[in-house]
């Protein structure tokens, strides 16, 4: 009976402010003792349990249980010693209960019970204004099946359930509840998808899960997010075949997913999710096999080709055309006794970072190529940040290989100490860790390391290279980029010795035309001969244009069979056609071209701006004449452009200015 009339005085206190509370305590431990007539040491381990209920509450559990316990004795002392010490030590344990409130919440848990039990059959979404927290929001301990309840709640009426968890985050105790039951309704809606539709309206209806989610949630969500909008982008796209290709994107995502979600330390969540990924990957699979018979039966023609950024293995598949001679070059070097530092240089968009996206497919397995964007890694202001950005990059490049990587991470602390020395240290200990591999570090985009050595005023990353280059006997290094050597500051030189130069040039024309007739396997040939040679002589084989040529040219023959000016059956693109198109290629490739010509200094301008207007070179142009040449944009005779297509485009921009 005493234990409860101190929760009773817990719950009475509990609402009131500071002050109130204890002025009011005396009063009404006095009144609570004189009515159940308790002898003087109960009364003092009353006074000291009711004190340390308010005090707790206003002050904190700890303070409380002190106060309490202090009270009680003081109150002993005053009634009894021996009974007031009993009688502190039994205040404290009460104020406990009091303040946990464990008198109100066994009969709420029993309503609960009750609530949870009499529900069933769909009916739960009327308890929701039912639950213990709407009539009692000081509830600390937890409630059973609450969260239960309300992911039950949400199928039959979403929005009282989310008002439900809304008002369990902001006015209640009862924030676990709400993640637990946020969580739960994620992986319901997850494994309820059945058909393509489901997965692309994901994104809208998980929309009002707070961002970042609950940590139930953590990553993973996320990714179930991307893979619904890559899904929609796939049903956007304008013919079945595209629906097909970018249906690889979600796919590969889903694959990679599932395989992490099976090392995934919570089973729960593991087991969850890992169902809602398998489930989501066999109705992928089964739309883009539909896909496919679509696409054969489809009378427009299959778009196929990839105009813009580097291919991907993945996604691309044999896209890829050619550079034999750089990928054997490449292994033979790699595999040398002392092996060079490798520079791929070439124009931009010839294919360099496509090319050491391949590599992994392409040489032999006890080399492992690591791909590093510096254009990314330089964004870093500061040589921890440069020196995480690449530890993260080369872990990330290991993982997606064919033949999968998983290196250990550095240690975190010394790398904020003395990051490049750290990254050294971690180097060893893969190396030691992968033996009889050799690691082929490719540092993409290599100009980009000037940069930071601006933004840090220091060349330590450069002397990292130089030390890993001199003690690293496992780690080659490769950089790609648009410049050689000569081109960049003379301080490099310092740094890259023995280097190997690989260039990326444009095409052989054999590899061309094989990229034009077969981008793709069971691609039906649209071109007549002629057609094809207009396109390789427009392009000079540069791998980016034709490409986009292409691309514009079954963009073009497509509309063409949907206005029914042409049958399907019988169309072949022309040379006509090329020549429609070439205006709408030198609009999309605009970045490109403008690319190209403000990376040119304003005496190569001029030039060909002469060559333009019909002028010869003259003897003093000879340099220039040189150096444009190396960058393929005129002939070795310096009187004629090597790609027509660069012609027309700088033409343009005369008549423009």
């Amino acid at each position: 009976m005493l234990f409860w009339w101190v929760g009773f005085l817990g719950r009475v206190l509990d609402r009131g402010s500071n002050k109130n509370r204890i002025v009011t305590f005396y009063v009404a431990a006095l009144t609570i003792s004189s009515a159940l007539h308790l002898p003087g040491v109960v009364v003092g381990m009353v006074v000291g349990a009711a004190f340390g209920v308010t005090v707790g509450v206003a002050f904190g559990v700890a303070f409380g249980v002190a106060v309490g316990v202090a009270g009680g004795v003081a109150g002993g002392v005053v009634g009894g010693v021996a009974g007031g010490v009993v009688g502190g030590v039994a205040g404290g344990v009460a104020w406990i209960f009091g303040v946990l409130r464990v008198y109100f919440w066994l009969p709420e848990l029993l309503w609960i019970l009750t609530l949870f039990l009499l529900s069933r059959n769909g009916k739960r979404v009327n308890c929701l204004r039912y639950l213990p927290p709407r009539f009692d929001e000081l509830i600390i301990l937890p409630m059973p099946f609450m969260d239960v309840m309300i992911v039950e709640a949400y199928r039959k009426n979403p929005m009282a359930a989310r008002e439900t968890i809304n008002y369990l985050i902001t006015s209640t105790n009862q924030q676990k509840v709400a993640a637990q039951a946020i969580s739960g309704i994620a992986v319901d809606i997850l494994n309820r998808c059945q058909r393509l539709s489901d997965i692309v309206e994901i994104a809208n209806q998980l929309a009002w899960i707070p961002s970042p989610p609950p940590k139930e949630l953590g990553i993973i969500l996320p990714q179930f997010l991307d893979i619904s909008q890559d899904v929609r982008a796939s049903e956007e796209a304008t013919s079945p075949y595209r629906k097909y290709e970018l249906l690889n994107i979600p796919i590969n995502a889903l694959r990679q997913l599932g395989q992490s979600l099976a090392l995934i330390k919570n089973a729960l969540v593991g087991v969850s999710f890992g169902n809602a990924a398998q489930s989501w990957l066999t109705i992928l699979e089964t739309a883009q096999c539909t896909l496919n018979e679509q696409a054969q039966q489809s009378q427009e023609i299959r778009q196929v080709y990839i105009a813009g950024n580097s291919l991907d293995p993945e996604t691309a598949k044999n896209r890829f055309k050619g550079r034999i001679d750089i990928f054997r070059e490449i292994e033979t070097l790699a595999l040398s006794e002392q092996p060079p530092v490798l520079l791929l240089y070439g124009g931009r968009r010839t294919g360099k970072t496509s090319a050491l996206k391949y590599l992994p497919y392409r040489i032999q397995a006890n080399i492992v190529p690591l791909l590093v964007d510096l254009q990314g890694a330089a964004s870093a202001t500061t040589l921890k940040g440069l020196a995480e950005n690449l530890a993260q990059q080369i872990i990330e490049a290991a993982r997606r290989l064919p033949r999968r990587v998983y290196l250990p991470r550095p240690d975190v602390n010394k790398l904020a100490e003395d990051p490049f020395p750290a990254l050294q240290t971690w180097l060893t200990e893969i190396e030691r860790g992968n033996p009889g591999k050799r690691f082929l570090l490719c540092l993409d985009e290599y100009e980009r390391l000037g940069e930071v050595v601006e933004a840090t005023s220091s060349r330590v990353p450069l002397n990292f290279i130089r030390n890993l280059l001199q003690h690293q006997r496992k780690w080659i290094l490769l950089f790609s980029g648009s410049h050689e050597l000569s081109e960049l500051p003379a301080y490099w030189s310092d740094y890259l010795i023995n280097t190997r130069a690989l260039r990326m040039t444009y095409l052989q024309e054999s590899e061309a035309c094989d990229l034009i007739r077969q981008p793709v396997e069971n691609f039906h040939n649209i071109y007549k001969p002629t057609t094809v040679d207009a396109i390789i002589q427009v392009t000079h084989c540069q791998p980016f244009l034709v490409q986009l040529v292409c691309y514009e040219l079954v963009e073009s023959l497509n509309r063409d069979i949907r206005r029914n000016t042409r049958e399907a059956d019988t169309v072949k693109a022309t040379v006509q056609d090329v020549k429609k198109i070439i205006p709408v290629v030198l609009e999309r490739g605009d970045q490109y071209f403008q690319e190209l010509w403000t990376s040119l200094a304003e005496s190569d301008r001029s030039l060909l701006r002469r060559i333009i207007h019909g002028e010869t070179p003259t003897q003093q142009d000879k340099g220039v004449v040189r150096k444009l040449t190396r960058k393929e944009i005129l002939t070795p005779e310096g009187n004629a452009f090597q790609v027509p297509l660069v012609q027309k485009y700088i033409e343009q921009l005369l008549e423009e200015e």
